[in-house]
This record gives C-alpha cells, structure tokens and sequence, in this order.
C-alpha cells in the first residue's frame, strides 16, 4: 500500500490579512475528508447542508447546515456530503495571536480567551448565534480588509458570550498529535469510512499500519481514548442516526445497513450512545424539519 502524506495542514493567510478565508459553493466530489490538524483556530459555517462530523473523539450528524468552532490543534475529519442545494460553506482560518502575541491578555479579551481555550473541544453552535454568526461570515467578502478584520473582532466576542452552543468533547480529547500518528490514523479513518458495514478483523488494520495487533490496539486506543470496536461501533451508530433521519427503511434494516449483523447488539450500542431507543430517536426526528 503506498504510503501518504502525513496530515498536518499548513494554512496561509489571505492575501492583505491576517486570516484565511474561503467559500465553497458546491461540494467537491473529489476532495475526500481526512484526518488532519494544525495551529489555527477554524470557524466553519455550512448553510443548507447536512452529513457527519468527526472531531476529536466526537462522531455524529448535522442537518439544515452547521456553524462549528475548531480549536486550535484538534485533530478533526474533513467535512463530507454537507452542501445541498444553494448551500455554500464559509471557513474562517486564524492563530490565536493574529491580533498580536499580547492581545489575549487584555481585559477586553477575557471572554475570548475563555472561549478559544473551549475551542480546543470542539464546540457546535445553534439557533440565533448560528444565524447571525453565518451571516456575518458571509458578509465578510464584501469588506475591505480593515472592515473584515473588525468584524472577525465581533464574530468571536458573539461567540464568545453565547450560550447556544454544545460542547462536542465533553470529557476533553486525548488524541496525541504527531506526524506519524495524524498519517496512520487517518488510513485507519478511511479504511473504516469504505468498510464500515462489513466485518473488520484487527489483523486488517495491522497490515495497514504495518504493526502487528497488540501495537495496533495499543496505539489506536492511545490516540483515540477508545478501543477501535468502540470507535467502528460509533461511527456505525451516526450512520444508522443518518438513514432513521433520511431513509424510510424499517428499524431492522438500518441495523444491517448500518453495518451490525445482530438486533439485540445494534438497540443496546444505539441506547447506550445516543441514550435513545432507535424507534424513539426516529420518532424525535420526526418533530424537526429536515432538508428535503
């Protein structure tokens, strides 16, 4: 198998700023996620677009679009499925000392400081932050770069003090960040993404690491915080959330579309991970619109 690239990401700033700034209006079939991470904090805003996230040791689904802060550092998988229809995606770049290596430490700064040491989680925003944070970001390419960088100065101090949001890694993220590690795991991600629904045997993805078992298992559990059938099992869990949200399939369907080959197995890692019974989850879903 050749080797990759080791996935640790080298952001430049936009021309004439401080920060990077893109746009995407379509999705790029081309452009697989992986398993990267790098020094700046990310601010992504998905407009009318849903699919799965994964970062640090947090794996599930968004829908109706998504506005997620990065901290700096957290390893993360790159977003994929997300835009439908007239959905763009905005992605706002930047070191957390972009405004001086002092600035943090000012009292007005407070609360910022806070919230990008919160960011180190992962952290998912909803309801009027979301909506005025998204415009906001879109509003961004139509500034001049002094306009801009005031208003990056007012998009963080929002998110800053807002309380509608949702820590992702909740007990905090253990994963080492290493060159060596952000490559192997992320063959180990993509391995899973295009077999998750049939059986994986250990010795699969010891050849692929070129380990042998025990190192494998040593070593995934070491970056993840959690043993590989637990993760595999996860990973199954948010697809099966996907297709109860998307698909009119039976109960019993997802589960061995999902990727598990024994009922009772799927109801009790669904409960346990998603404190939900599959049929209530559905039955949840049911009161929030979704994209068509």
């Amino acid at each position: 198998m050749k080797k990759k690239q080791a996935f640790i990401e080298r952001i430049e700033p936009s021309f004439g700023s401080s920060f990077a700034l893109k746009k995407y209006e379509s999705r790029a079939d081309d452009q697989k996620p992986f398993w990267h991470f790098h020094q700046e904090v990310e601010i992504v805003f998905i407009k009318e677009g849903n699919g799965k996230r994964h970062i640090g040791n947090h794996i599930s689904n968004y829908y109706n679009g998504d506005l997620i802060v990065i901290g700096s550092g957290l390893p993360h998988n790159g977003f994929a499925d997300r835009l439908i229809g007239a959905g763009t995606e905005v992605v706002l770049q930047f070191r957390e000392d972009f405004l001086g290596p002092d600035i943090l430490k000012r009292p007005e700064f407070i609360a910022v400081r806070r919230f990008l040491d919160l960011a180190k989680n992962g952290v998912s925003f909803f309801g009027n932050t979301r909506s005025e944070v998204g415009e906001r970001l879109e509003s961004l390419f139509y500034m001049s770069n002094f306009e801009k960088l005031l208003e990056v100065m007012k998009i963080l101090n929002i998110l800053a003090t807002s309380r509608d949001l949702e820590i992702l890694n909740v007990s905090g993220v253990t994963l080492v960040h290493s060159v060596q590690g952000a490559d192997r795991l992320d063959e180990v991600f993509s391995f899973v993404r295009e077999n998750f629904q049939d059986d994986i045997a250990l010795e699969q993805l010891a050849d692929i690491t070129s380990m042998t078992v025990p190192s494998f298992c040593r070593f995934f559990k070491k970056q993840t915080g959690k043993t590989f059938v637990e993760f595999v099992n996860e990973y199954r869990i948010a697809h099966a959330c996907k297709l109860l949200a998307d698909d009119p399939m039976s109960i019993t369907d997802v589960c061995f579309e999902a990727g598990f080959n024994n009922f009772s197995h799927f109801n009790k890692y669904f409960k346990r991970i998603t404190n939900k019974s599959p049929s209530e989850y559905r039955k949840e879903l049911a009161l929030v619109v979704l994209p068509e």
